[in-house]
């Protein structure tokens, strides 16, 4: 697979701007030292290089919420939704009026390679992203389920919660795509018709997890973190407008520079941890077996049938 710069080595010679596509993107503080492993903001950047054509698969027309760590992953880090000033005109913008809030924000939109280039050259370590496209933004074309393991809960149990989340999935029809989520959980994705609003696609998020909760000792829906205790959350408000999360091939700021990654229904029954994929397996890993995820958006799905079980809207 390709290098935006052949090697990124503390010490060797800096590329400061680099042609990509169309355009000249400005690469800065490429040698700085990212995680404690010795991963630099250089290996950030070459990652995303790399896996651009898999990650815009997933991330493109997407308004992007940027995670940055512009000092590694031990020093401090912020969110920003809005676009900063300095943002180059060549990249898409979006704003987005939030329901309830007397702002409207202007998020970058990642539509192609040198827009994804120059986010990680932020220090945007994850890529954060909306459920929803630019231009159909309030009817998302992905549901989420999001499951986190709370404290003495044992990784076996995630995946067997993962498990019986698509065996209902199934019964209503639908298909789940799964994905480490990174850190200790995992992400089931599902493609949808863009028709459904945010609300309902919760709603039918949530009638998924009381199913399973109902059949499944150890998993919850509980929101106090102190009652979850051995037990794996379902979060279905993942699914709520304006909820951002990491997309597939996102890097997480943790030790090793982990990457969520879809894996097969297979691959999942076996794997013995969530992070078991990094910045340098995972572009080997796409090369030698492909993507996992390559026909998710080949499926649309309508969630009438779980929306009549659903709890009524508030």
């Amino acid at each position: 697979m390709r290098y935006l710069v052949p090697s990124f080595s503390k010490g060797d010679p800096l590329v400061p701007t680099v042609l990509i596509g169309r355009q000249k993107v400005d690469l800065t503080n490429l040698d700085k030292v990212f995680w404690p492993e010795g991963y630099t903001k250089g290996d950030l950047v070459n990652y995303y290089h790399r896996v651009a054509p898999y990650v815009l698969r997933y991330l493109r027309d997407r308004p992007i919420v940027m995670s940055r760590y512009p000092d590694g992953i031990n020093g401090k880090h912020f969110y920003q939704k809005e676009r900063p000033e300095y943002t180059p005109d060549w990249i898409e913008t979006v704003l987005v009026a939030h329901e309830g809030a007397q702002r409207v924000i202007n998020y970058i939109v990642c539509r192609d390679e040198a827009t994804l280039v120059w986010i990680a050259n932020q220090g945007a370590i994850e890529m954060h992203a909306w459920l929803g496209r630019a231009g159909r933004l309030e009817y998302p074309d992905l549901a989420v389920l999001d499951l986190d393991p709370a404290a003495g809960a044992k990784w076996r149990q995630v995946i067997d919660v993962a498990l019986l989340a698509r065996t209902v999935l199934a019964e209503f029809g639908l298909a789940g795509f799964p994905k480490t989520s990174g850190a200790t959980g995992v992400h089931v994705f599902i493609p949808l018709e863009p028709v459904h609003t945010y609300r309902e696609t919760t709603r039918a998020m949530e009638a998924v997890a009381r199913l399973v909760t109902g059949v499944c000792a150890f998993a919850t829906t509980e929101r106090v973190i102190e009652r979850r205790t051995g037990k794996v959350y379902i979060d279905y408000l993942q699914n709520t407008a304006g909820k951002t999360m990491a997309f597939p091939y996102s890097v997480r700021p943790l030790p090793s520079a982990p990457v969520s990654t879809p894996v097969t229904w297979e691959e999942l029954e076996d794997l013995k941890a969530a992070k078991g994929f990094n910045i340098k397996t995972v572009p080997e890993r796409l090369q030698n077996l492909g993507d996992p995820y390559a026909g998710l958006f080949n499926r649309h799905y309508r969630l009438d049938a779980l929306l009549e079980l659903a709890p009524s809207p508030a």
